[in-house]
């Protein structure tokens, strides 16, 4: 870890800012009241959840953008909470509320494990390198692009795959939120099966940058009679209101 976790929040956030502002200039940020309410409400449910689970994450500064491109079938979250989703899940996966719960519940608990920390020190690492590289050759081109900072590690970060450890983490946490919030964990399965069908040959970026090894869906369904508690529980869901 070359960052601590307040460094990677604080460097997101910049990477965050400056990602959304340029795709909103490219006119690539979705404003369909409809869609983003809905990702909203269930993204909401489950930021609820996480708070009371991680309370430090009740300083963290939340967001979710739609991002308009129907080829693009995946979605991600930084460090500090700062999420993103694709037309192209939404459109081509056509996940249940119950399966983009656990889309962006997987996604959120990446943030909250740190995972996406530990792939900015990769990042980071990996400019250190071309640091060196640069000065053995005074290369000022590599120089140049390695001194690009943390916030650029953060926006490489959600590009580059999770290690297997990284991915089972993040399913048993998600999967635990999603039912917390009031979402079948049933749903866990259903969407890593429409996943698989998306894309035929061509893989979508989800699976890219969160590798689904062949055991995922029955280890998935040896974690449901343990979220079903949660899942049956009675009384009002909370809901973190996002802007």
């Amino acid at each position: 870890m070359l960052l601590s976790p307040e460094q990677a929040v604080a460097a997101s956030s910049k990477a965050y800012i400056k990602t959304i502002g340029d795709l909103n200039a490219e006119g690539k940020i979705d404003h369909d009241a409809a869609v983003n309410d809905r990702v909203k409400r269930i993204t909401g449910k489950l930021i609820a959840q996480a708070i009371k689970l991680y309370p430090h994450t009740k300083r963290w500064d939340w967001s979710v953008k739609v991002i308009d491109d129907p080829q693009q079938v995946n979605a991600w979250c930084m460090a500090g909470g700062k999420m993103a989703i694709y037309t192209g899940l939404l459109e081509k996966v056509k996940p249940t509320d119950a399966e983009l719960a656990q889309v962006m519940g997987h996604e959120i608990s990446h943030a909250l494990a740190n995972h996406t920390a530990e792939k900015m020190s990769t990042a980071m690492a990996a400019q250190a390198g071309l640091i060196v590289v640069a000065i053995a050759a005074n290369d000022s081109r590599y120089r140049g692009a390695a001194l690009t900072g943390a916030a650029l590690a953060a926006t490489t970060a959600i590009q580059l795959p999770n290690s297997r450890a990284a991915e089972s983490e993040a399913d048993r946490i998600g999967i635990e939120l999603a039912a917390r919030a009031g979402y079948d964990p049933h749903a866990a399965v259903s969407l890593w099966q429409k996943m698989e069908k998306v894309g035929d040959k061509n893989p979508p970026e989800f699976l890219s940058t969160h590798p689904a090894p062949g055991n995922r869906q029955r280890t998935l369904k040896k974690l449901i009679p343990q979220m079903m508690p949660y899942y049956q529980q009675t009384g009002e869901r909370p809901v973190y209101h996002l802007p």
